[in-house]
């Protein structure tokens, strides 16, 4: 294994990640906080370090659009977006799934207008679950590279043939720099195969894509998606464990779970707030403390399985959303995971950083005693914003 070091912010590593999967076909739009990506990516390739088609649209939606004709002759393709860019790309992102295009997107988490706002909250990628594709959350910057690395060997796999969409915080990860490892050439060609697929216009053998269906047959194909997005947990525990031999580095798969073994309470995070819950978990353990960590790595496919093989008593969800008039996404599908199970711990969700309020470790040390208290037989509002002002 050859690794070097350089000193990269969260979209450089992305941009590094890409450019060692050698796609063949780049669209690109900017959008703040997501621009260093595809900036970075023209420079490699107008310098040759990067060999591809770099399409430079006029929207998100003819990026995405223009991705899915590329796949549909066997490319394999990248794009990146943030925000109001992801929310243009909302109908092509059902084209993409339903059409069973493994592209590879990179999504810089940021807040939803009005007010206009560009700074990072996760409504955005949050708010499309259901639109078929993959989603996965990075921590920092090193598991960014490496999930891109990871994605087109899931999406391409023939299993799955889906779209894969890899989400960065804006500007807390997306623009800060730390020293990444970055895989030589070689492994990553071992790791990775030339994208081969069937799924394409071919006039040896033709086939029909983007067709329309009636009543009689769409419920199976959207059934086979489905199944489709199912069996990519297997290939995801599959493609976790090889990385690992090869580079490295082991992020647990669809979850990463941190002290929980005997953990009372236990703080469910996604992105990159994890490390901050992580280094508190570790300060309330020296303590005495009986608290645990458990990463969401992956929201699709949800790990209901493992989310609810979670043997503690009182569970909290921090996340950067709210599904108004109700709770927070991530919540939602937790609570799911636990009316699956024979028995459900208490569960707390706190709504937090949203518009890129700062999540400090003062409020994470209160989320700790929120769920000590509810452990204890307090009676605890379920939803709770933290740090909220009164509104104006």
């Amino acid at each position: 294994m050859k690794q070097k070091r350089e000193f990269l912010s969260g979209n450089e590593a992305v941009a590094y990640g890409v450019k060692l999967c050698r796609p063949h076909v780049i669209a690109a739009y900017p959008i703040t906080p997501q621009t260093t990506v595809v900036e970075r990516l023209s420079e490699m390739v107008e310098s040759g370090a990067l060999k591809c088609e770099y399409l430079h649209v006029e929207s998100e939606y003819s990026a995405l659009s223009a991705l899915m004709g590329a796949s549909a002759v066997g490319a394999r393709t990248f794009t990146a977006t943030s925000s109001q860019g992801l929310l243009y790309m909302a109908e092509c992102l059902h084209y993409a799934s339903g059409g069973r295009f493994p592209i590879v997107m990179m999504n810089a988490n940021r807040s939803l207008a009005l007010p206009w706002n560009i700074y990072g909250d996760q409504r955005d990628s949050l708010s499309l679950l259901d639109c078929g594709w993959i989603q996965a959350y990075a921590e920092d910057a090193t598991e960014s590279l490496d999930l891109v690395i990871q994605a087109f060997k899931i999406a391409e796999d023939k299993r799955v043939s889906t779209p894969f969409m890899i989400n960065l915080d804006g500007f807390v990860l997306t623009h800060t720099y730390e020293s990444v490892p970055i895989p030589s050439q070689e492994d990553v060609d071992a790791f990775l195969p030339t994208f081969s697929t069937t799924n394409k216009m071919d006039l040896d053998n033709p086939v029909s894509i983007g067709f329309s269906s009636t009543p009689n047959d769409n419920m199976e194909f959207k059934y086979i998606q489905h199944k489709a997005m199912l069996d990519a947990k297997d290939v995801i525990k599959e493609v976790s464990v090889e990385f690992e031999k090869i580079f490295k580095r082991d992020y647990g798969a669809l979850i990463d779970k941190y002290k929980t073994e005997d953990a009372d309470i236990v703080l469910i995070t996604i992105g990159s707030i994890t490390s901050t819950v992580r280094i508190i978990v570790d300060e309330l353990r020296s303590k005495g403390e009986k608290v645990g960590l458990c990463k969401i790595r992956y929201m699709r496919p949800f790990p209901h399985e493992d989310i609810s093989s979670l043997n503690t008593k009182v569970i909290g969800v921090l996340e950067k959303d709210i599904s108004f008039g109700y709770e927070g996404t991530v919540f939602t599908n937790v609570n799911s995971a636990f009316a699956r199970a024979e028995k459900s711990p208490k569960l707390i969700n706190f709504i937090a950083g949203l518009g890129g309020r700062s999540i400090t470790k003062y409020d994470i040390y209160g989320m700790f005693d929120t769920l000590k208290e509810s452990k204890n037989g307090k009676k605890i509002e379920q939803v709770q914003f933290v740090n909220l002002r009164v509104p104006v």
